[in-house]
Order: C-alpha cells, then structure tokens, then sequence
C-alpha cells in the first residue's frame, strides 16, 4: 500500500507484490520449524493449513505474474488493488488454520469485504458498479446469517471452540440443529453453490477480469477448506453427520446440474468460466458431504489444479480482444503457443486423464464412494463431468478448427514462459499427484 506514495512507474508495483508473496511463502515454511499446535485456543497450525497456505500463496504468485501488468489498465490505483489482495491473502491463511467460531467470522469477512471494493474497482462501469452492489448486499445478508448461526451453536454447546462443543455425544439439541444449518447454508453461499449462486455469474462477469480471476479461484478454494474444517471437525462425531449430510448431497447435485446445464449455453467464455465454477464447486463439496482422510487430499490437490489451470484461462482472456467464442476461432494459427497450453488448461478442468483435474476429481469422487450410500451422487458427478467436456471443448475446437483471425495482444516472451510453467505445474500434478499430498 505504501510502495503507491513512493514508486511513480505503475508497472513496477507488481514486483513489490512478488517480493511480498516469495517472503510470506518463506513465513509460512517458518511456521513448520515452529512446530505444529494451538496458538492461545484460535489459530491450529497444522501440516494441511501450512500446505494449503503454501498452494495459496504460490497461486497468487502465479497470479501477479501472469496478470499482474493488467492491473494498471483497471484504474489509477494499482498499488491499493495489490494490497486489497494481501488483505484477502490475510483472511485466507486463517481458512485452513482457526479453531474458533469467531475467527472463522474475522476470515470470512476479511477475505469478503476488499472483494466488494475490487468488483466495484472500475467505476466507470456500469456493470462493474452492479456487481459490487449485488455482491455487497447478498455477502452482508450471508454473514448475518452466518453470525446468526454461530450464536445458536455458541447457545446449545456453551463454547466457541471447534473440538470442544462435543456436538456428537448425546442428542442433538435444535438449536445446535438450527445452528448447524444456518452456518452450512452461509457458507454454501460463499462456495457459490446452488440454490446460493445466483450472484456468481453477474459478480464474476461485471468485475473487472483481473480480479474476477483471483475471486473465481483461490478466494474459492479457501472458503471450501473453511467449510471442510467446520464440518469434519466439529459437525462429524458420533450420529450427528447424518443430520446434515443429506442436506449437502441435495446441494451438490443441483449444484453440479445447474452449473453444468446453464454453463452450456452461455456465448461469452467469460461467462461460461462463471458457470463452470459454479460447476466445479459441485465437485469440490463432495469432499465436504464425505468426511474421511481422502476428502481432504482431494481438496487439496482440487484447489491447486483448478486455480493454476483457472488463473491461466483468464490471463489468456485477458489478452483477447472478444470474449465470445467466436473471439477464439483461429487462435492457433496465430498464437500456436498460446492456444496449446489454452487447450491443456481446459482439459484439467474437464477433468481428462494426465492433468492434474483429472486426479483431482477422482480423489473427490473415490472419497464419496468409500463414504458410502453416496454413490447416486458419484454417478451424476460422472454424468455432469460428460457434461462438461462438451462446453471446455468449444473453445479448443474454435481455436483448432473455425477460420477466423482471433489473436492475443501484447503476449510477450515472459508471458509465455509463465503459461508455460503453469501448464506444466498442471501435467506433472496429474502425473505425480504425490508430490504435493505427501506433505499431508
């Protein structure tokens, strides 16, 4: 925030940023030395929070260096837009660490409150203005809604704590119930998960796309492992799973049918990666619905897949001058490069074998089946991924095999490099998913 008053040339800012991303990698790896516990009853430092703040951090490294330089074209503000997404990056180290209520609460809304300034960030535009609106109003109801049911777990259990509200010893009482819902229902919201996604097409597609990429994809997956920590940790012991697990099984397949179903008949790609994501966060609530040591692997390994295949789409929609799919037809003779690793992110998404997406989605998918009774939902994951295939593939075959003279502009050597190593972080993910989960 700072370095604004001082550096004068805009498009140095961004290396700042880096710096600042390689030294909070470098913290975050510090934490491990400190050895692993409770931090005055908040904060639990573990091996999954330190290796999900690992992937978060690095995503967003990857994300300034591929985007960073459209920042500028936004508005004047650069440097307040970098540290608006160091505000969030805060409320995301907290998603996969806290061990009370109240700091999911200071999580969530660190994380909410600069994605209402960034949506809103290009004020001439009237679309932009709109998002930032939409998404200020339903996020403060979802929050009260959230609140709400912190209060009532905090009235049956007496405690804030995670482990100690011992929800799965005894019976149930309704309030905890009521809680249980409510927190379940505010969190769907942040997920954009059906029938709580209505705001995601018009927040993604009115902000500006630089941002819409950070949003669409690590501010996701924190709020997942947010919600995956509440739920195996607190919600999961003794009969009490059973309450709530039917409830999020509904949830995940209309989620997976809606987003699917109206992803397919979108004409901007913009749009359609809107859709998707609301399509991919059906996958990643399987881990949630299953409880077991696989859900969480699988969660991991999906919010690195999709966030570098995700990051690496929009940095290409960044470059293009239409956002149609007509926008794309003839990109391969253009930018030969460019369209390659395009067709490589598309295929993680659709989840095709030798990418990362593919793993990702069959960690998920396997752990809804161990979890059993669940395997109605694995089928229509299948049948939804099928789906799927068919909307990722229009851009491939607009760009491989419609004539037309869509080109990229200022794609230069550096970015290229940078797809480069994004795409190949996505192949050897789906080669060697190892590499990353045996941190866990």
């Amino acid at each position: 925030m700072f370095v604004g008053l001082v550096v004068k040339q805009k498009q140095y800012i961004k290396y700042f940023a880096i710096a600042g991303t390689v030294l909070a990698f470098i913290a975050n790896l510090l934490d491990v030395q400190q050895g692993y516990g409770v931090m005055h009853g908040m904060v639990e430092v573990s091996s999954f929070s330190v290796l999900f703040n690992a992937i978060a951090i690095a995503s967003t490294a990857l994300y300034f260096l591929l985007c960073g330089s459209a920042f500028e074209k936004v508005g004047e503000d650069v440097a307040d837009y970098f540290a608006l997404i160091f505000f969030i990056l805060a409320g995301i180290m907290l998603t996969g660490a806290y061990s009370n209520l109240l700091m999911l609460f200071l999580a969530i809304e660190i994380i909410s409150i600069p994605q209402y300034i960034l949506a809103g960030a290009d004020k001439k535009n009237l679309k932009s203005n709109e998002a930032s609106l939409k998404y200020f109003l339903m996020g403060s109801f979802t929050t009260g809604i959230l609140l709400m049911g912190i209060a009532l777990i905090y009235g049956a259990t007496g405690t804030f704590d995670l482990r100690e509200m011992g929800l799965g010893t005894g019976e149930l009482s309704p309030l905890a119930l009521c809680g249980i819902i409510l927190l379940g229902f505010s969190l769907a919201f942040k997920v954009s998960a059906a029938p709580f996604h209505f705001w995601t097409p018009d927040v993604y597609d009115g902000s500006p796309t630089v941002f819409t990429a950070f949003m669409a994809t690590i501010v996701k997956a924190a709020s997942f492992i947010a919600f995956m920590r509440l739920f195996h940790v607190s919600f999961s012991g003794g009969n009490i799973s059973h309450h709530w697990q039917l409830i999020l099984a509904i949830i995940t397949a209309a989620t997976l049918i809606i987003g699917n179903l109206t992803a397919v008949f979108q004409q901007s790609v913009k749009r359609m990666l809107a859709y998707s994501s609301i399509a991919q966060a059906g996958f990643m609530l399987f881990a949630i619905v299953a409880h077991n040591e696989m859900s969480s692997q699988g969660l991991i390994l999906y919010a690195a897949a999709y966030s570098v295949a995700t990051i690496g789409i929009f940095a290409i929609l960044l470059k293009m001058n239409d956002y149609t799919f007509d926008g794309f037809n003839g990109l391969a003779r253009r930018q030969p490069l460019v369209a390659v690793v395009c067709a490589i992110f598309l295929f993680s998404l659709a989840g095709i074998p030798l990418t990362a997406g593919f793993f990702a989605k069959y960690f998920v998918l396997s752990a809804a089946v161990q979890q059993g009774d669940l395997l109605w939902l694995v089928i229509l994951g299948v049948l939804c991924a099928a789906i799927s295939a068919y909307y990722y593939f229009r851009v491939i075959i607009a760009m491989y095999f419609k004539p037309g003279e869509a080109d990229a502009q200022g794609v230069t050597p550096g970015f290229k490099a940078m797809l480069v190593v994004a795409a190949a972080i996505v192949i050897v993910l789906g080669i060697f998913p190892n590499l990353l989960l045996q941190f866990l």
